[in-house]
């Protein structure tokens, strides 16, 4: 299967795997990055992981945990080393990734402007104001951005807000058009299959 075999909603449907995947083992997880491999492809080429009634497109091959450190000062940068320097084979269609975060609501955007300004000269300072004040701000909430994108160039952010299922237990995912181009411009750099 090659990625113009994949329908429009592959890729939203893989992310929403990813998402319930990680949804079972609870908040406070580590970022995980994922390979998204043709279903039909990963029967062939090893059948005991794909279950016989699986009629999914794609499917999310979890990989090892990232090298990252706890310290959220340099989780970022570690991030973007990882995202880096990794490629993937030819057979893996795309890559999602999934992290946690702090988000707040747009009104919020002046109490951060107001830690970081008097810092601008010390971008790694400023950075670490408005990280603390993002995590002390009253109105934060945690998040899960998942983030995924395919060779063929399409490419999806969602959000998960924490403790924002209904009342069935469903994930409701967020999706914007601006969410995350850099984490998605990353990602997409990934598959670039000349590096590999």
């Amino acid at each position: 299967m090659t990625d113009a075999d994949l329908s429009p909603d592959a890729l939203g449907a893989a992310l929403r795997d990813v998402t319930e995947f990680v949804d079972t083992s609870g908040w406070g997880q580590a970022p995980m990055l994922f390979a998204l491999v043709p279903t039909g492809v990963l029967a062939q080429t090893d059948p005991d992981l794909v279950d016989e009634f699986d009629d999914s497109e794609l499917s999310p091959i979890a990989q090892e945990q990232l090298p990252l450190s706890d310290d959220p000062t340099t989780v970022d940068d570690e991030l973007e080393h990882v995202l880096g320097t990794t490629r993937w084979p030819e057979a893996v269609a795309g890559c999602a990734l999934v992290q946690e975060i702090i988000v707040l609501p747009p009104q919020a955007e002046g109490d951060l402007d107001d830690a970081f300004e008097p810092l601008l000269a010390d971008p790694d300072a400023a950075e670490a104001a408005a990280r603390e004040a993002a995590q002390a701000h009253p109105d934060q909430k945690e998040a899960r951005l998942i983030a995924g994108v395919l060779r063929d160039g399409r490419r999806l952010a969602l959000l998960q807000l924490r403790d924002d299922e209904d009342e069935d237990g469903r994930i409701e995912l967020l999706s914007h058009p601006d969410l995350a181009p850099g984490l998605l411009d990353a990602l997409e750099a990934t598959l670039d299959a000349e590096d590999y």
